[in-house]
């Protein structure tokens, strides 16, 4: 009695946290189904009738499923080149390390820590001038390597909590490098791997700077989609929850379908 006593603030506090976080999504989705004139009355319209005009306004006028088809191909491309870039890199960190390894962690990770924004002329001249402006093959590499670090940082979490012992004996049986790392880490490391390849999913999918910047018509995704709907006029604010609600929708019903499988990655080897 005294520890569910004990927890009952603490759960309070969860859950009004919880509604905080989830509240712009939920203000969104009620704004979503509102008029342009409901959206920016004031003070805010609570009850209303809903009504699909906004709905149909982002779908017809907007190319919503060229966004949307451009988001799919380009995260789970650069998902696929993160992890095969990352699987042998980690590999070799992880069991093969050198007196620099750890050093080389986290310069990789600390790339993270710098504003998009410091290397964008230098990124649009090259793809200005490589022809790659408003291509998926720019996005492609682009989040490839903007998710690199996190990627490597993972899987070599998972590998370094295999134990070193399976490795050598697949190594006396005669098992080199290659063979190591597809019938024995793929394996034993699938749900890092897995972790790994839905969070890099998330990220590409919601990278906005580099897809404003790098497209213009044909290669933009969601996120740029959504970034069409702010016009000299000002906000359309009907529209533009409208057209979150339908960039947010494929990620989030994903994320949630994956969640076990995410969390379950993402603590795996946290308890030894």
């Amino acid at each position: 009695m005294r520890e569910q006593r004990a927890s009952l603030p603490g759960s309070i506090i969860a859950w009004v946290v919880a509604f905080l976080m989830f509240f712009p999504i939920l203000w969104m989705l009620i704004t979503s189904f509102k008029t342009e004139a409901q959206a920016i009355a004031n003070p805010p319209l609570i009850i209303f009738r809903p009504v699909l005009e906004s709905f149909a306004a982002a779908l017809s006028q907007s190319g919503y499923i060229l966004f949307a088809e451009n988001s799919i191909i380009i995260s789970l491309v650069s998902t696929a080149l993160a992890i095969a870039i990352a699987f042998p890199a980690a590999y070799s960190m992880a069991f093969q390390p050198g007196k620099r390894t750890q050093d080389m962690l986290v310069w990789m990770l600390s790339t993270k820590m710098l504003p998009p924004v410091g290397v964008l002329v230098p990124i649009y001249i090259i793809c200005r001038d490589t022809g790659l402006l408003d291509t998926r093959t720019a996005l492609v590499i682009v989040d490839m390597l903007m998710n690199l670090p996190i990627v490597v940082w993972m899987l070599f979490s998972f590998f370094r909590d295999i134990p070193k012992d399976i490795l050598e004996a697949a190594h006396m049986d005669g098992a080199g490098p290659r063979r190591q790392m597809i019938y024995l880490l793929l394996p034993l490391a699938s749900p890092g791997i897995a972790s790994a390849a839905l969070l890099a999913i998330i990220l590409s999918w919601n990278e906005a700077f580099w897809s404003i910047n790098l497209t213009a018509s044909h290669a933009g995704t969601l996120a740029a989609y959504i970034a069409r709907y702010s016009a000299p006029e000002g906000l359309f604010w009907a529209k533009l929850s409208a057209a979150s609600v339908l960039a947010v929708a494929p990620i989030l019903i994903f994320g949630s379908l994956a969640q076990r499988r995410l969390v379950r990655g993402l603590t795996a080897g946290a308890v030894k």
